[in-house]
C-alpha cells in the first residue's frame, strides 16, 4: 500500500525564485519607454547614470510585481540586485522594503546587511529614494549613527545620497540632528544630486519646523548651493523664499527666551 501523501506539504505553494520574477518582470517590457528612461537617468557616457540599463516599465507595474512575488527569499533579492537592469534591482528593493517593514528584529538586521553588502547596486537616484528611507534609517534609529558619516564621506555619489536619504527615517520621528549635520558637512559637495537630496531633506525638516531649517539655513545660506536652498525653502512662504534667495532675511525672534534663533 502507498504511504499517504501529506496534504499541507502538497498544499503549500513553491517559494518563487528570481528568474520567476525576472520572467515576469521582462514580459512587461517596451523598448520605447526603455530608451526614454535611459536618457531621463542619463545613462550616457560621463553622466551619473553611465551604463544603467532599462526594460523600459513603469513604476507602478514593478510595485504590483514586488507584492506579487512579496516572499521571495533575500538571496534571491540579491540575485535581482546584481542585474544590469535598474528594474530588476527597483523590484529587489521594494521587495526587501516590504520584507523590511513586516519582518521581526532577526528578519529586519538580515535585510538590512543584504542592503548595505548590495549597496553598489543601489546606483541610480530612484533606487536610493525606493529604500534607504525604508531600510538603513529604520534600522539605525536607535542605534549609533556613525555609518551615515563613513557613508557621506564616500567617493560614491549613491552612498552619500544613502546617508542623507536614510536621515528621512529620523525626520519622521520629530529628529532633525543626523540631517542637519548630513547637510552641513555636504554643503561643499560638488554634486547636484546631493544639492537636490539635501534641500530636499531640509525641506522635510521645514514642513515639521520651520524655525529649525531657517535656523540652519541663516548659518549657511551663503555658502549653500543654489539647488538645495532653492529645495529647502520650497515650502515657506513665497516672501520668506524670495527674501532668502536675496539674502536679505531678519529671522524671528524667539520669544521665549527673548533672543534670535541665530543666538
Amino acid at each position: 500500500m502507498a504511504p499517504r501523501r501529506s496534504t499541507t506539504s502538497a498544499a503549500k505553494a513553491p517559494r518563487p525564485v528570481a528568474r520567476q520574477a525576472r520572467r515576469a518582470l521582462h514580459a512587461l517590457g517596451d523598448a520605447g519607454k526603455a530608451a526614454f528612461a535611459a536618457r531621463f537617468f542619463k545613462t550616457g557616457r560621463g553622466e551619473y547614470g553611465e551604463g544603467d540599463r532599462f526594460l523600459g516599465i513603469p513604476v507602478p507595474a514593478v510595485r504590483r510585481l514586488a507584492w506579487q512575488f512579496r516572499h521571495l527569499s533575500v538571496a534571491d533579492c540579491r540575485v535581482l540586485l546584481a542585474s544590469p537592469y535598474n528594474e530588476e534591482r527597483l523590484l529587489a528593493l521594494l521587495i526587501l522594503v516590504g520584507q523590511y517593514a513586516q519582518g521581526d528584529a532577526p528578519q529586519r538586521r538580515a535585510i538590512a546587511r543584504a542592503f548595505l553588502a548590495s549597496r553598489q547596486r543601489v546606483n541610480n537616484w530612484n533606487l536610493v529614494d525606493s529604500s534607504a528611507p525604508y531600510i538603513l534609517g529604520p534600522q539605525l534609529r536607535n542605534r549609533p549613527r556613525q555609518l551615515l558619516d563613513r557613508l557621506a564621506a564616500s567617493r560614491s555619489l549613491w552612498d552619500r545620497r544613502i546617508a542623507v536619504l536614510a536621515s528621512f527615517a529620523f525626520i519622521r520621528d520629530g529628529d532633525y540632528s543626523t540631517t542637519l549635520r548630513l547637510a552641513e558637512r555636504l554643503l561643499g559637495d560638488p554634486e547636484d544630486l546631493l544639492h537636490k537630496a539635501c534641500g530636499w531633506m531640509l525641506r522635510e525638516v521645514g514642513k515639521r519646523d520651520e524655525a529649525v531649517l531657517e535656523a540652519f539655513l541663516g548659518r549657511h545660506h551663503a555658502r549653500m548651493p543654489r539647488t538645495m536652498l532653492r529645495y529647502a525653502i520650497e515650502r515657506l512662504p513665497a516672501a520668506r523664499r524670495r527674501a532668502w534667495l536675496a539674502g536679505r532675511v531678519a529671522l524671528p525672534v524667539n520669544r521665549k527666551r527673548g533672543t534670535a534663533l541665530l543666538s
